[in-house]
């Protein structure tokens, strides 16, 4: 395994690629993340709340061996930061000034078969009233159209990161994050569209949804094997005990129901809220679930399963020295050459009080 930065700048915080998404082309990566400023916090992230936050991306034309940073090219209200109004002061929340550029419903329907198309979820915050959107893109992000509405589904907020599933050229899957019937994050649901994303169809919640107050499971990630089963897996956490995990659940129709299977990583010190999972089909037909482990000592891990997902291998550990756990949101690709690249944001500085940096680790199994 080695390592290769993908961005990293003093004074900066760079963050959170599972939030925005990564996408593959053959040699062609793209990762999406937020920049922000470093600001040294007693707990927490790191980042300075008093400042503006900036949706970039990196492209890779060589499977991940070296990046450049750009811009995301698409419409932002207000030119705010996408997915992060929990991290900015009032003054610079992109619920603000939604109104301005309000997200639009496509004119004509996506292609989602289109070899160049990629999707990405955004939304404003987590709280109450969080309301979320889309972006789509024909030439490998270079541009993006939208923003795009998606429906409330009668939630009480839906605060979706990208997470979905091509089926055919009009129909695709998206697990969304909603919020809890209280109001707070939340659960997870997913929809599904079948002309191109001018309408979505609420199918079924993923599990029942948390009860208590503090609880959560958020953050999806999901997976088609060859049988056409859709597995998902979920961010959990117990409130009243702070201890957190990730499950997994399975469906066979499409999205219409699910079932529970397992608890393939559980975190055994309590308070850090877990971190999201990535789920990823290896060349060789296994299974690979890579997430940041927020328990010390601070890493990015990943297990394995031969039997799609009915079970899994010990902990592997895919980068050490993480200064703390303010690091990992994995996402992560699979190259021809049978070569995971997982992407995700870390600190490494002894004290942990230096900037966040976007990292790729090269993982041959």
């Amino acid at each position: 395994m080695r390592q290769i930065t993908v961005y990293r700048e003093p004074g900066r915080f760079a963050g959170w690629p599972a939030n925005y998404g990564i996408w593959r082309w053959q040699d062609e990566l793209v990762v999406g993340f937020t920049l922000g400023y470093h600001r040294t916090v007693d707990r927490g992230h790191a980042l300075d709340k008093r400042l503006p936050f900036q949706n970039v991306q990196a492209r890779s034309l060589d499977g991940g061996e070296s990046w450049r940073l750009e811009d995301f090219n698409g419409a932002r209200p207000g030119n705010r930061g996408l997915s992060a109004d929990e991290h900015m002061q009032a003054g610079l929340r992109l619920s603000e000034v939604l109104d301005d550029l309000p997200p639009s419903i496509p004119t004509q329907p996506l292609d989602f078969s289109h070899p160049d198309f990629a999707l990405m979820a955004a939304r404003t915050g987590l709280a109450r009233g969080a309301r979320s959107f889309f972006y789509a893109s024909y030439d490998r992000c270079r541009s993006w159209l939208g923003p795009f509405q998606l429906p409330m589904f009668g939630q009480t907020g839906i605060a979706a990161r990208t997470d979905y599933l091509i089926l055919n050229d009009r129909s695709a899957l998206l697990c969304l994050t909603a919020n809890k019937a209280d109001g707070h994050e939340g659960k997870i649901i997913c929809a599904r569209t079948d002309d191109g994303g001018r309408s979505f169809e609420l199918l079924a919640d993923i599990g029942e949804e948390p009860a208590d107050a503090g609880d959560f499971a958020i953050m999806p990630a999901s997976l088609q094997l060859p049988s056409g089963r859709v597995i998902c897996a979920r961010r959990c956490r117990h409130g009243a005990t702070g201890r957190s995990w990730i499950d997994l659940y399975a469906s066979d129709d499409e999205g219409q129901s699910w079932r529970y299977l397992n608890k393939p990583a559980e975190f055994n010190q309590a308070g850090h809220s877990g971190n999201p999972p990535c789920l990823l089909r290896l060349c060789d037909g296994r299974i690979a679930l890579i997430y940041g482990n927020r328990d010390y000592p601070y890493r990015i891990c990943a297990r394995i399963s031969e039997d799609n997902g009915a079970s899994w291998s010990d902990e592997i550990a895919l980068r050490a020295g993480g200064a703390n756990g303010d690091m990992g949101y994995v996402r992560a690709v699979a190259r021809d050459d049978g070569a995971v690249v997982a992407v995700y944001y870390v600190n490494d500085r002894p004290d942990g009080d230096g900037e966040r940096f976007i990292e790729a680790t090269f993982w041959r199994i």
